[in-house]
């Protein structure tokens, strides 16, 4: 096939919805920048750009040749198109070399740390964008450094005294204290992972870990502390839940251990692009490799969420010195962008169990500053990035029917996770088995037996608006409708369709304005739910923030976009937001990094590949107190249930 053929044949293959124009693009770009481009690389080209956006860091070549519907995930008429044009692909590493050898827009297993100018960069059996490959490289080399660095200098004696005084009303358990475990190895590296699902103290483990570090810090000065989340709902429930922990540890041991000397001076926890200086107009930060950031201890929480571009920059201007603890769950849904970072490297630790293994030197660390043995089934030989990972298993708030569901869901068992949704008498977990969408609207204006409420407390409290022009009064409300309204959530598998965001927002506005509960006349509306979904640091806004429209105080015509950041409240014009989304129902994916008391998760009507585990599980594990599935076939959630995600990536066999 020639590549004029081949550009025809990818115009077809946009026009069907199998690629988008942006593949297109770049195929053309190619094509037009290096004449000598053969077909196959034209259609590498737009297929790499195609996974990129779907969350793939490259394209598997091989497997192109022997699965590519596995790879492409096309419908089943593609099967033709693809026969035809797939056989001018290079079956093997031979070939390509041959096809692809002197070519200007492509590089052949370049070193990790080589600039060029090609487009394209083919590496390790993948295909990448250069930007892609240079951020996996990237992170990469940091991840390894940082693994392999041990901080000097531990008084090992004095850190066992703090830490069995952090943890000496812990129950007894059986086996070691994980949380003390995480503590310890952090204590002497520079790069530590904690994952584990929702109640297994994440955050409560970092909080202890900043007590130590801090209380074994022997400068003039406390730590530089800095904490921070990809979202600004997961850096306000970060901050939340590290004082909730050092308050938690009591008045005498907060005195002897001269709490006051470095609490008072915590700051807020800042969004990742916050903590990088936003710049407006760039896509640069202002702090990098030549401006580090002026910390020397960073957590960062909801870690799976990070995708691999924002890795490398946070990795790029991290001081050499400074400890980095990433914290999060490594079974929930993988950062919307490309890259699947988190899982990556627990997959490359071996999760902190026998897959890889803690050594006899990681061992005798343990034994002799936290006073635990390792059980032998968690020894072995793992690489160093595994003797600074620890997995978090017991759940102190979420042992109940919600998180058994989300157990069994991960586990990968749909018919105990039906029977769970079926049976259950407590009104914690619910399946809604609807011929139609329109079964969620009961569930939007009062919820349902076990889990009343809906959206009607946050409209109730809409209606109670202050008469006076009181700024504290005013502030006071507005801060109790922001946070009734996130007592509950709608939350949705897809976008589109009558099952999806698009559909469902438009008749849960339609429904509650028809209840009387909300007056919409035009698009902005008081009492409207936006999502911002773009970053303007301009504004102060980002990709994922939630706010709610309201009048504002002693004028009964503007309204202003308000926003809750922890306990302060902010508020934006809705004249300058031009890129948001109404709210009442949202994806999964946007709703990492929050918690609601009551979860509806909406199936789309039949099953799709991207349907999968770890988006039905993040579904679940955003609900604290009760959990609503609606689907219209329970075989829709088995379905899910059974398919994992699959995220192409080279940075496991980098490290």
């Amino acid at each position: 096939m020639s590549p004029s053929e081949m550009l025809q044949t990818l115009d077809r293959w946009r026009a069907a919805g199998w690629l988008r124009s942006l593949d297109v693009v770049l195929a053309r770009f190619i094509n037009e920048t290096d004449p000598a481009a053969p077909a196959s690389l034209l259609l590498g080209a737009a297929l790499v750009a195609h996974l990129e956006g779907r969350g793939h860091s490259g394209l598997p070549m091989d497997d192109l040749v022997t699965d590519p519907q596995g790879v492409l995930a096309w419908p089943a008429e593609s099967q033709d198109e693809w026969h035809a044009a797939g056989a001018c692909w290079p079956a093997d590493a031979g070939e390509r070399q041959q096809a692809w050898q002197g070519l200007a827009s492509v590089a052949l297993d370049p070193a990790d740390d080589e600039a060029g100018a090609s487009p394209l960069v083919a590496s390790g059996g993948l295909l990448y964008l250069r930007r892609f490959w240079a951020h996996e490289s990237r992170v990469a080399a940091q991840v390894r450094q940082r693994a392999a660095s041990r901080v000097d200098g531990i008084d090992a004696a004095a850190a066992r005294a703090l830490l069995d005084r952090l943890f000496e009303t812990r129950p007894v358990l059986d086996g070691p204290d994980w949380q003390k475990v995480a503590c310890a190895l952090a204590l002497r590296g520079r790069l530590s992972l904690v994952t584990g699902g929702p109640g297994t103290g994440k955050t409560f483990t970092a909080a202890r870990l900043l007590v130590l570090l801090q209380s074994l810090h022997s400068g003039p000065q406390p730590l530089r502390v800095a904490m921070a989340a990809p979202t600004g709902k997961a850096a306000a429930r970060l901050r939340q839940s590290i004082s909730m922990a050092l308050q938690g540890l009591g008045e005498p041991l907060a005195t002897a251990l001269a709490l006051d000397r470095w609490a008072s001076s915590l700051g807020p926890a800042r969004t990742l692009h916050s903590l990088l200086g936003t710049q407006s107009g760039t896509r640069r930060f202002r702090h990098d490799a030549a401006h580090p950031l002026d910390v020397d201890l960073l957590f960062v929480d909801e870690a799976s969420m990070v995708h691999l571009e924002m890795m490398a920059l946070l990795l790029d201007a991290l001081p050499a010195h400074a400890r980095l603890v990433l914290l999060g769950d490594k079974d929930q849904l993988a950062s919307v962008e490309a890259g699947a970072v988190m899982g990556d490297l627990c997959q490359v630790a071996g999760e902190g169990s026998a897959a890889a293994g803690y050594t006899r030197e990681t061992a005798d660390w343990v034994r002799q500053v936290a006073g635990h043995e390792l059980p032998a089934a968690s020894l072995g030989d793992g690489p160093p990035l595994a003797q600074q990972t620890v997995v978090l298993r017991q759940s102190h708030r979420f042992d109940g029917p919600i998180g058994q569901l989300a157990l069994a869901v991960n586990r990968g068992d749909a018919g105990a996770a039906l029977d769970g949704l079926r049976q259950t008498s407590s009104g914690a977990v619910a399946m809604v088995t609807a011929r139609e969408p329109a079964a969620v609207l009961p569930l939007v204006l009062q919820g349902r037996g076990g889990a009343p409420g809906g959206y009607r407390p946050y409209l109730e409290a809409l209606a109670q608006r202050p008469t006076q022009a009181d700024g504290m009064q005013f502030e006071a409300w507005a801060k109790t409708v922001l946070r009734r309204f996130d007592a509950f959530r709608v939350l949705c598998a897809v976008r589109e369709g009558a099952w999806g965001v698009g559909g469902l927002n438009l008749a849960i506005e339609r429904t509650l304005a028809e209840a009387g509960l909300l007056a919409r006349r035009s698009e902005w509306y008081e009492g409207r739910p936006v999502m911002v979904t773009r970053n303007d640091p301009g504004l102060g806004v980002f990709n994922g923030d939630i706010g709610i429209v309201l009048r504002a105080p002693g004028d009964g015509v503007a309204l202003r976009c308000h926003f809750l950041d922890g306990d302060s409240l902010r508020s934006v014009a809705v004249g300058r937001l031009a890129d948001v989304e109404t709210a009442f129902a949202m994806t999964v994916h946007k709703s990492q990094g929050s918690e609601f008391e009551h979860v509806v998760l909406v199936l789309p009507e039949e099953d799709t590949p991207g349907l999968t585990r770890e988006l039905v599980y993040t579904g679940i594990t955003r609900a604290s107190r009760a959990f609503t599935l609606v689907a219209r076939h329970a075989s829709v959630l088995a379905s899910a249930v059974e398919r994992l995600t699959q995220r192409v990536s080279g940075l496991r066999h980098r490290l």
